[in-house]
């Protein structure tokens, strides 16, 4: 039976007794009913794996001695999916829970002209992607920050691959036929529901990104945007 998997604040690394938040500890103590003795698995989403043993099993400051730590190495092909939120929150919150499953490393919030305006509920989206990569039993969390504008992120992102996907009839590669030559990181363009205006597919190419056809089918955003991730990080 695997060791219950929790996410923690990052831990020094002279500190071999970490006093767990209150979520984490009524988990531990009222819902799995563990007792002093009993071992657990952390993780920081820094890479860092700790297994511990609990030394005070309190349900709401459950503390834990730090056993044995483990670093996973990082994915060598980073992916950033920057995506336009869709107005249906639950849709943006199922691409972001799959996103992570999947291995992304970032995802971007983009305002574009056409996004529709809506209330971002930062902490609640961070709080998905934590409980998926518990969930997929992974050590990194993607980065995800506050909503950025596109013309600010497009001449900001550092990627050595940029790519993005619209409707408009242009010339176009397939992302799925490229995607097993990439290597460092990635970033790829999904626009709102409306699409991107040619204004920002113009503004896009002149700063190096190259236009990819995801298939055959028009998919909505958040499809897209999973599709995209798929090729990028799955070979």
């Amino acid at each position: 039976m695997p060791l219950p998997f929790f996410y923690t604040e990052p831990i020094s690394s002279t500190n071999n007794i970490v006093v767990l938040n209150e979520e984490n500890s009524k988990h531990i103590v009222q819902v799995l009913r563990m007792q002093e003795g009993r071992q657990l698995k952390l993780t920081d989403g820094l890479g860092n794996v700790y297994t511990a043993e609990i030394t005070e099993a309190h349900k709401k400051v459950c503390s834990v001695k730090i056993l044995e730590t483990i670093f996973v190495q990082p994915a060598a092909h980073k992916v950033c999916i920057a995506i336009s939120p869709v107005k249906n929150n639950s849709r943006l919150e199922w691409f972001l829970e799959k996103a992570t499953e999947i291995g992304v490393a970032q995802i971007v919030l983009l305002t574009c002209e056409r996004t529709e305006k809506q209330h971002i509920r930062l902490e609640r989206l961070k709080g998905i992607l934590i409980s998926a990569m518990l969930q997929s039993q992974q050590a990194w969390l993607p980065i995800l920050n506050e909503p950025v504008k596109f013309e600010k992120f497009i001449n900001e992102d550092l990627a050595q691959n940029k790519f993005i996907a619209h409707c408009e009839d242009q010339d176009k590669i397939s992302l799925k036929e490229s995607s097993n030559q990439l290597k460092d990181q990635s970033t790829i363009l999904i626009g709102p529901e409306g699409d991107f205006t040619t204004k920002e597919i113009k503004l896009a190419l002149q700063n190096k990104y190259i236009q990819v056809a995801l298939g055959e089918t028009r998919l909505r955003t958040e499809t897209a945007a999973l599709v995209s991730a798929t090729f990028l990080c799955v070979h």
